[in-house]
């Protein structure tokens, strides 16, 4: 598994290895122990699957909050995501910022949207499914989200805010300057 640092930490890039022959390729999705080599070893306990039938879809931005928070390892099965994750630990030095990147059946990247961010994504082609693994079971009364096209965000969404697939419940989060301090980082703890 490659593992791609990025420029908010501690969000990562995985690159599962991919074994491929004229069938195809077969690829480990996700290890316990190429995890846990990698320092990554996270006790998955719910896999959950989104299934967007039209490009445009927006899904997020999504968190838990203490003590339901969670780590997600996202993957795509099939078609293609543009996948964001934004820090909202109070204290971060990059805390409001974020990182995007292009997740596809075809490329296989993962992203790790750990405890303290905020995740969501876009759909880039129909018939898109989305699987990620999280380290705490989904908790209704700390289930909360922030606004995905807040422009304070600096989001370069591939869809305009009018031709969005929203649901109701994500189209009106708060935005940023209206969340409370669910998250703090570690430096400011000190």
């Amino acid at each position: 598994m490659e593992i791609i640092p990025q420029a908010v930490v501690p969000v990562l890039l995985l690159k599962p290895k991919r074994f491929q022959d004229s069938r195809g390729y077969f690829t480990e999705l996700y290890s316990r122990r190429a995890a846990d080599a990698a320092g990554l070893g996270f006790e998955f306990v719910q896999d959950n699957m989104s299934f967007s039938k039209e490009r445009g879809t927006i899904r997020g931005l999504h968190f838990q909050t203490d003590p339901s928070q969670q780590n997600k390892l996202v993957s795509v099965l099939s078609g293609a995501i543009f996948d964001v994750v934004v820090d909202l630990r109070t204290g971060s030095p990059t805390y409001g910022q974020h990182v995007a990147a292009e997740l596809s059946a075809e490329n296989g990247l993962q992203m790790l949207a750990p405890r303290g961010f905020a995740h969501g994504f876009c759909t880039l082609a129909p018939n898109t499914r989305v699987l990620y693994k999280v380290d705490s079971f989904y908790d209704s009364e700390r289930d909360f989200g922030l606004r995905w096209s807040d422009p304070v965000l600096g989001i370069q969404w591939p869809v305009n805010e009018n031709d969005a697939r929203v649901s109701s419940k994500d189209r009106v989060q708060p935005l940023l300057s209206e969340l409370p301090q669910y998250f703090t980082h570690p430096d400011a703890r000190k």
